[in-house]
């Protein structure tokens, strides 16, 4: 491993940023002799560096192809329609990107795009949960009127029951009388009858 072979050496491995000196021998080695092995790329261009830094350097910052500049509208789509189909494998993506690293896109899609995606799908949860509430209260209020107006439109049947009452006929009502004793008018004008013979 490059870091064993550093320690074997004596060689105290660099961490930290790279300087404008490193970047010029990475890139002088790499026109010169190509990427090859990365680890081996380190030790032989003289840098402190593990190859997996030299490498990361290398494609994210040195390459002459990278591309600088904001993400456009277009690669934006291009991004979300790919990772639709292969999730996050960056660097398959990015090969479909020319100039952009899948570093770059992998921090593109994880502060950009996923916080949109988490935001609309907060969103719909909450218009979701006040539709669900406003329909609950909707048929509630429906209820409640259609309970006044069957009680209204039987309170009006009563009602027109009772003016509709001729003498000699027996009272009747559908139970919203407090008082269950019905008496009929023939009953009264016996009662009052006695009333008369007695006295």
């Amino acid at each position: 491993m490059d870091k064993r072979t550093c320690d074997s050496q004596d060689v105290e491995v660099r961490k930290g940023p790279w300087t404008m000196e490193e970047d010029l021998i990475l890139i002088n080695y790499i026109a010169n002799h190509g990427e090859g092995v990365w680890n081996s790329l380190a030790r032989s261009a003289g840098l402190k560096r593990t190859g997996k830094s030299c490498r990361l350097r290398w494609l994210n910052y040195l390459r002459p192809d990278v591309r600088r500049g904001n993400i456009t509208p277009e690669e934006q789509l291009l991004i979300m329609e790919l990772h639709a189909k292969w999730g996050n494998r960056w660097s398959k993506i990015a090969k479909h990107l020319p100039g952009r690293t899948d570093n770059e896109i992998k921090n593109f899609w994880r502060t950009r795009i996923q916080k949109h995606i988490k935001q609309a799908e907060n969103m719909n949860r909450l218009s979701s949960n006040i539709s669900e509430h406003n329909n609950i209260q909707q048929a509630s209020t429906s209820q409640t009127s259609t309970s006044l107006a069957d009680s209204i439109e039987t309170y009006s049947g009563n009602n027109n029951n009772n003016n509709n009452i001729n003498m000699g006929t027996t009272f009747h009502h559908q139970g919203n009388f407090p008082n269950e004793n019905i008496w009929s008018m023939e009953d009264l004008w016996s009662m009052q009858l006695l009333n008369d013979a007695n006295n």
